[in-house]
Formats: structure tokens, C-alpha cells, sequence
């Protein structure tokens, strides 16, 4: 990207952030984002059944699960209905992404790597989850960022026909792996793809070292399909339950408003029994309830 398309690019990110802003604002005054409890399969108890655990995550408040793939698709149909029928739906799937990278120069690697997503997006569909989460590329020593951004790019779009064939979106994450490091260049990077079937899943503590969520919230916009919580101390370098460290909520909740987001918000946390996951559920009310 040479400066002048990049000066390009921002201008016209500026207007856009601009505009949402200001119909943002009308929003937020008349309505608010519609924020459902969810969270991930792995954090319930591992002793129970995986009905009682649907069960337990909707006694506790959660009105979502986040799960995992499941390679045996009947298998994934008969836990997607027992999580329906407990009224816990499986919304979303997480892939990853981290043991088969598309930004990896090895043809190997990609293979799994596409193979491993459409095993995952099939799974999602089989499951009745709208999204899979995606870890798009990992810079390390010997990949640069910029083979990061191109590789990736050129291995994602190959699984777009899949993904709009199951009606299923890749949802790319901002994680710790030193690729989309600002707001500007995430949303860059998901419009580029120029598909409604890839998204981004915005993780809201991922960013406190580096940048400020309710402004990668308000520079995504509409972008944003789904949403991970969790919060980050800067001094002592710590992740913390939620409210617990910087994460400025209250300016969270209020970009959620403007951007009029209206889906699951998944802590991603350790798990514990039922009397740790009602502390999170009230944690997660006390965000929603957030002016």
C-alpha cells in the first residue's frame, strides 16, 4: 500500500467512521444495542452431561454457547439441538487458527489449514451456529507482515463459496499475534475481502495494551458480528474478570449503542461451577446496564 492509497483509504475510513457516529448518536438515544449473554462450552463443568451443562449455562443467565467443531456432523446436529432445546443455542464456533496458520509459506500447512476450516464451517451449519472464529494469519520470525496480509488474504477467500453455500460467516479475530495491530487496518483488511461472509469478531480486551476498545468498536462499526469479553490490568500485565481491570466500559457499552450492535457478547474466561458463573452473569448485567 503506497501512501497515497493509504491517505485514500484513511480519508475515506474518517468519512465513514464520521457518518456512523452521527447516526450513532440518534440510535443511542432512542435505542440500545441488543446485547445476549452467551459463553463457551469449555467454561461449564466437566463433569456434567452435555445436556445438564445447557441446562446449568441457562439457569446461570447465558442465553448462548459458543462451541467447537465437531468432525462427526451428526454428532454436532444432535448437540446443536440438545443446546436449542435447553434454549442455549450454539451461536458461534471457534476454529482458531493457530496450528495451521494461512499465513504459513509451507502448502502443507495451508492445506490443513483450509481443510481443518471447512470440517469447522460444516460443523457450524450442522450445529445451527451463525459464525466461525478465525485466527487469519500469525507474523513470526520468518513471515513477514506483509506476507501475512497477502497469504492470508488469497487462502481465506478460497473458503468464501463454502461459507456463503452454508450460510455460515468466517468471523476474523484480533488476537495476540502481532497482524492487524490498529482499527484502521482490521477494517481494512475485512473489507477487502468485499463479502458479507467475512466479518470481524472483535475481542474487547485483546486491545488495552495497544489502543483504546470503544474506539476499535466505533472505527469497525458495523463490521463487528461477534463479540468476546474480557478485560486486562496494564500495570502487572494481567488478564482480570471482567470489570476488574482497564477495560473502560461504560465507553464500551456506549460505542455498542452507536454502532447499533445487536448480538451474543461471550466472555472468554477460565471456567468454574454454577456459583462462579451467576458472579459472571451479573458481571456481564452490570455491562448491559451500563449509560
Amino acid at each position: 500500500m503506497n501512501r497515497r492509497s493509504f491517505l485514500h483509504y484513511t480519508a475515506a475510513a474518517g468519512i465513514g467512521v464520521g457518518l456512523m457516529g452521527g447516526s450513532g448518536s440518534a440510535m443511542s438515544r432512542n435505542s440500545r444495542a441488543k446485547l445476549r449473554k452467551a459463553l463457551q462450552f469449555g467454561m461449564l463443568p466437566r463433569d456434567l452431561s452435555d445436556a445438564d451443562k445447557f441446562a446449568l449455562a441457562r439457569k446461570c443467565g447465558y442465553e448462548g454457547v459458543e462451541g467447537n467443531p465437531i468432525g462427526d456432523l451428526k454428532a454436532a446436529a444432535e448437540l446443536g439441538k440438545l443446546a436449542r432445546d435447553a434454549g442455549t443455542p450454539i451461536h458461534s464456533i471457534v476454529y482458531g487458527g493457530w496450528g495451521a496458520p494461512f499465513s504459513d509459506p509451507d502448502p502443507k500447512v495451508i492445506e490443513k489449514g483450509l481443510e481443518g476450516m471447512k470440517t469447522a464451517l460444516r460443523s457450524a451449519k450442522a450445529q445451527g451456529a451463525a459464525t466461525v472464529l478465525l485466527v487469519p494469519a500469525i507474523v513470526k520470525e520468518d513471515v513477514g507482515y506483509a506476507d501475512a496480509y497477502k497469504r492470508s488474504q488469497e487462502h481465506i477467500r478460497k473458503l468464501l463459496p463454502l461459507a456463503e453455500e452454508l450460510q455460515v460467516t468466517i468471523a476474523v479475530e484480533n488476537v495476540w499475534n502481532k497482524f492487524l495491530l490498529s482499527p484502521l487496518e482490521f477494517a481494512r483488511y475485512v473489507d477487502e475481502f468485499k463479502s458479507p461472509w467475512l466479518q470481524a469478531y472483535f475481542d474487547i480486551g485483546n486491545v488495552i495494551i495497544y489502543g483504546y476498545s470503544q474506539d476499535w468498536i466505533r472505527t469497525l462499526g458495523k463490521r463487528i458480528v461477534k463479540i468476546h469479553l474480557k478485560d486486562f490490568k496494564r500495570q502487572g500485565y494481567q488478564w482480570k474478570n471482567l470489570l476488574d481491570g482497564d477495560v473502560n466500559w461504560p465507553e464500551v457499552r456506549r460505542a455498542l449503542d452507536e454502532i447499533g450492535y445487536d448480538g451474543f457478547v461471550t466472555p472468554e474466561l477460565s471456567g468454574g461451577d454454577e456459583a462462579y458463573l451467576k458472579d459472571l452473569s451479573g458481571r456481564i448485567d452490570k455491562i448491559i446496564a451500563m449509560k
